[in-house]
């Protein structure tokens, strides 16, 4: 069989195919999306709220460096690296299964786009160091084991993933297995 007819042969089948299931696709993307709505409930966009831009937390650096920072010191910095760009805020945890699948999406993402993240009750930052130097990760990371800055977005699980704006409002957010072409959208959409 020639090229041209096997290509027409499989376009046939996948159009037999999509109409055979569209409606178990469309049930399948409402339930997903509203599951997502439901999830997100707790989550307000717009200005990041004080108790979670103040909180003094440890921070990880890239190069491997720790310090004490607050979200709002962390925000301005990368702010001034990437003038008018939104930043990414990813909460994870090293417990979490979930977070370890999508780990390559999000520092895929990293490497394009200003991402900062937060290791919610992950322990010592001294473990959550180890955890993504054994990851071969380097994230800009704020440790925070009180669960500060998720609490006070009104994140209650993780992975989380949302977009700050360049004038600090909070955009975007999603819970759950995200993949690169999504969360590269919210980044480009807030």
């Amino acid at each position: 069989m020639s090229a041209p007819a096997s290509l027409g042969g499989w376009i046939a089948e996948a159009a037999r195919f999509g109409r055979r299931h569209v409606g178990t696709l469309a049930l399948f993307a409402t339930v997903f999306l509203a599951v997502q709505i439901w999830q997100i409930r707790n989550v307000d966009s717009g200005p990041l709220p004080a108790a979670a831009l103040d909180a003094p937390l440890p921070v990880l650096s890239p190069d491997g460096s720790q310090r004490t920072s607050s979200l709002r010191h962390e925000i301005a910095t990368l702010q001034a690296r990437y003038p008018g760009r939104n930043i990414g805020l990813y909460i994870w945890a090293d417990w979490c299964p979930i977070c370890s699948t999508i780990r390559g999406t999000v520092d895929g993402v990293a490497q394009d786009h200003p991402v900062l993240t937060v290791a919610m009750q992950s322990g010592a930052p001294d473990k959550v160091a180890r955890h993504l130097a054994a990851k071969g990760v380097a994230w800009h990371t704020m440790v925070d084991s009180g669960s500060v800055i998720p609490g006070a977005l009104g994140f209650g699980s993780v992975p989380a993933f949302a977009v700050i704006t360049p004038q600090g409002s909070l955009r975007w957010p999603t819970l759950g297995l995200s993949s690169g072409w999504g969360l590269r959208l919210r980044l480009l959409l807030a």
